[in-house]
């Protein structure tokens, strides 16, 4: 059977938007030349947004210009979706053969790793040719959507490493296993490979271990690191119950021999049965090998009140294994530590340091796998995300625009060409207009990552990263900065 493989769904920029958009470029006033608009968390959970995610959709996206086949494309699919409707072919037409394709836009977007304040404009997008001024609104559901969910993912991510730091400060010697304390384990929870991709990538902004592998690719790929991510062998309940409830022993053993390794570490879910008694096995008749591979053995926990469960599982390694007393006072097991991937999410993993910190365990002994509540359990509006037209350019000059609902005053967006500021020496940010003057110590902060079909100002993940450690530094040393509520 030799049948057609259509074009995959994303590939039509000009169908990457809403169905009433396709008439919007009719609804604008005579005279309009271009739009201005502008991309703002406006609240939300959390104070501070991670910015992340655009160059993902710039350097993919924006990378493919419009076709021929694509103005094809929609005119026909226009016809039948809104029958009756003009289709914009002079529009398109123009942009393609005057721009080869390229949107005419600019896209400004504050250097991603930035933890921005809450109502502060992230991102900008003008139009730049009169011919087609509604280009950039046009755009809107494309730019907004690869915006606020990694921007959210980074951001959630983010704010748990800050809470996990600050258990390690008080409990641990040293901040070293952090960048693997926090795993994503959310693939199999998104809507989608794409999501898996962007939401998985924005994780890897502030750690480094995954098992969500289109997240590792895309940051590789989107933010040239070499490897972005890592992961270590890892038991399923699958492969331990494949051996049947009498040979669970004997796929512990399996997995020592496969993959305990000096220097290494593997991963065993150990509760497909009886969680007490697995431990037993890895304290008692496994302990020895164990030992004698000089890897590290992690053992998951993976069912019951996750805080209960953690400590129990803990207080039986130290009996097997032994603990030392680290400087802060705190027990260290020796060659085992805890993963905890069941019912995980920001206010679960604090009730667990803090229990773990109860009964006398140093932070360091734990890491977390973290699926659904990291990549799928959140929306737009879990820090309020808007993308809102503020100027509007009509016969050469330029208006104010913004919306001002009575009945809803938190929706009142903002008006004028705006740009946002940012002063390096005490780390504070305002968005202020752009004909304003600059004021001694802030500078601009907004930087052109596209414009007329240039991609501009690429970064890099090791870019990324420090910027969003740097801003945990400066987060860390604010009193309550990262709370442990």
């Amino acid at each position: 059977m030799n049948a057609s493989v259509p074009s995959p769904l994303n590939a039509n920029l000009i169908l990457n938007s809403d169905s009433y958009k396709l008439t919007h470029y009719l609804q604008y006033p005579p005279g309009t030349e271009a739009i201005f608009s502008y991309v703002e968390s406006r609240g939300g959970r959390f104070p501070r947004t991670l910015f992340f995610g655009l160059q993902m959709f710039v350097r993919d996206y924006l990378a493919r210009p419009i076709t021929r086949d694509m103005i094809e494309e929609a005119a026909e699919f226009q016809a039948r979706h809104l029958p009756g409707a003009p289709f914009n072919r002079a529009g398109w037409e123009h942009i393609l053969n005057r721009h080869g394709g390229w949107l005419p836009i600019r896209l400004c977007a504050v250097a991603e790793g930035s933890a921005v304040p809450v109502r502060q404009v992230l991102a900008t997008v003008e139009s730049t040719d009169p011919q087609v001024p509604w280009i950039g609104q046009y755009a809107e559901t494309a730019i907004l959507r690869a915006i606020w969910y990694p921007t959210t993912v980074a951001t959630i991510s983010w704010h748990i490493k800050g809470l996990i730091r600050r258990y390690l400060e008080d409990t641990a010697e040293s901040l070293d296993g952090l960048p693997f304390m926090l795993h994503d384990f959310g693939a199999r929870g998104v809507s989608s490979f794409e999501s898996a991709a962007l939401g998985g990538a924005a994780h890897l902004v502030n750690f480094q271990g995954t098992d969500t592998l289109a997240g590792a690719a895309a940051a590789n790929r989107y933010y040239d690191a070499e490897m972005a991510a890592y992961s270590i062998p890892a038991a399923e309940h699958a492969t331990v119950t494949a051996w049947g409830e009498e040979g669970e022993l004997d796929a512990y053993r399996n997995m020592l021999d496969r993959f305990a390794r000096p220097g290494g570490m593997l991963a065993v879910v150990s509760d497909s049965y009886d969680l007490e008694r697995a431990v037993g096995y890895w304290s008692n008749e496994l302990c020895d090998r164990v030992r004698a591979s000089g890897a590290t053995l992690v053992i998951r926990p993976d069912s019951g009140h996750p805080p209960t469960m953690v400590c129990r599982t803990l207080e039986q390694l130290a009996e097997g294994y032994g603990a030392r007393v680290n400087a802060k006072g705190y027990r260290v097991l020796d060659g085992v530590r805890v993963i905890q991937g069941d019912g995980i999410d920001l206010d679960s993993i604090g009730e667990i340091l803090a229990e773990v910190e109860r009964a006398g365990f140093s932070a360091e002994n734990l890491a977390f796998g973290m699926g659904g509540a990291l990549l799928q359990r959140l929306d737009r509006d879990t820090q309020r995300f808007a993308f809102k037209a503020s100027a509007i350019r009509r016969d050469g000059v330029w208006r104010d625009v913004s919306k001002q609902p009575r009945t809803d005053p938190e929706k009142a967006s903002k008006p004028g060409r705006l740009s946002l500021l940012h002063n390096p020496e005490f780390g504070t940010w305002r968005t202020q207009r752009e004909e304003d003057p600059l004021e001694s110590g802030w500078r601009p902060a907004l930087q052109c990552v596209y414009e007329d079909g240039r991609i501009q100002g690429q970064q890099t993940l090791a870019e990324i990263r420090a910027r969003a450690d740097a801003a945990l530094e400066t987060l860390a040393r604010e009193d309550g900065g990262c709370s442990r509520s």
